[in-house]
């Protein structure tokens, strides 16, 4: 498989959905709850400062995305926040490695110097393994600051990396 990353685009929609979806579904990781479809989900993946979808450059299949946007407004409106997700059926191959850098590119063409998680959850190791490889730096616990799909609550830990 040749991953490459380009912006999202319209006749990207369908598969993106289904890609955010499967992460919304777990329950495990997005604060959402509600699935988008082509079209709740084009204008959601549109609305972004950025869309960026890998591919597989021999099939144009996608296999993950990310969204990049403002994390707050005015005088912290050079603080952006992201979001990944990565095709079930080949996650650990890296993929997600590539989107994290890409955004990190992708927000300081954007004009953004920080780049915020609000809501890692504790659970999600292999994200905060990435984190730690990519020099992101921890700013502490907020118990029980996400709610799983079971109904248990668990620990979040922002992150954040100066772009």
């Amino acid at each position: 498989m040749q991953i490459e990353i380009r912006q999202y685009e319209q006749r990207d929609a369908a598969q993106a959905a289904e890609i955010w979806n499967e992460v919304v579904e777990d329950g495990k990781a997005f604060p959402q709850m509600e699935k988008l479809d082509e079209v709740t989900g084009h204008a959601f993946f549109t609305e972004q400062t950025y869309t960026g979808v890998a591919y597989d450059a021999a099939t144009d299949e996608l296999v993950g995305l990310y969204i990049l946007h403002p994390n707050n407004v005015g005088r912290c409106g050079h603080i952006c926040n992201a979001s990944y997700a990565v095709k079930k059926s080949v996650r650990g191959q890296h993929i997600g490695e590539k989107l994290v850098k890409h955004c990190i590119a992708q927000g300081k063409t954007c004009g953004f110097r920080v780049l915020q998680f609000n809501a890692v959850v504790k659970s999600n190791t292999g994200a905060l393994a990435l984190y730690k490889k990519l020099g992101f730096t921890q700013l502490g616990v907020i118990p029980g600051g996400f709610l799983n799909k079971d109904g248990e609550y668990e620990d979040i830990i922002p992150h954040y990396h100066v772009l």
